[in-house]
């Protein structure tokens, strides 16, 4: 399982033009859900998720934490993230876990998140316009 998160001063998505999913200061989380992946590894990932230090502290260190600074997150699906680009021009998509099983764990992770912290979605499987503001830009790729 994979979330690309960014640190944004402001987030949302849109399908059809209108707005499903909205933030101000947090974590915009693209995730991108494995073959492999389960309840467990979503577990993992939102703890890491919503615990990695990316705000920074008074002194200006990233010693910070979405919880730690009162932020939101959105959450988004990105089918994408788990392609593989090793070779050709062309991503190939067979790493991906089936729509309906990306669909479950999408569903596990931002619930679990919003167990710790204000949460958004996006629409999974929507054509979903992603608008933000990445502030830094500071962005890092989780994985477990």
């Amino acid at each position: 399982m994979i979330a690309l998160i960014q640190r944004v001063s402001e987030a949302a998505v849109r399908v059809d033009g209108n707005i499903v999913g909205a933030i101000d200061k947090g974590l915009l989380v693209l995730l991108g859900v494995e073959k492999e992946d389960d309840e467990a590894k979503a577990k993992r990932l939102m703890e890491r998720v919503t615990t990695y230090r990316v705000f920074e502290d008074e002194q200006g260190k990233m010693n910070l934490s979405v919880k730690d600074v009162g932020g939101s997150v959105l959450v988004v699906s990105q089918f994408t993230l788990p392609a593989d680009t090793k070779k050709g021009t062309r991503a190939g998509f067979s790493r991906g876990a089936h729509p309906d099983d990306a669909r479950r764990l999408y569903d596990y992770f931002a619930d679990l998140c919003e167990d710790e912290l204000p949460t958004q979605r996006g629409q999974f499987a929507a054509d979903m316009k992603v608008s933000l503001i990445n502030d830094g830009p500071v962005t890092f790729w989780l994985q477990v």
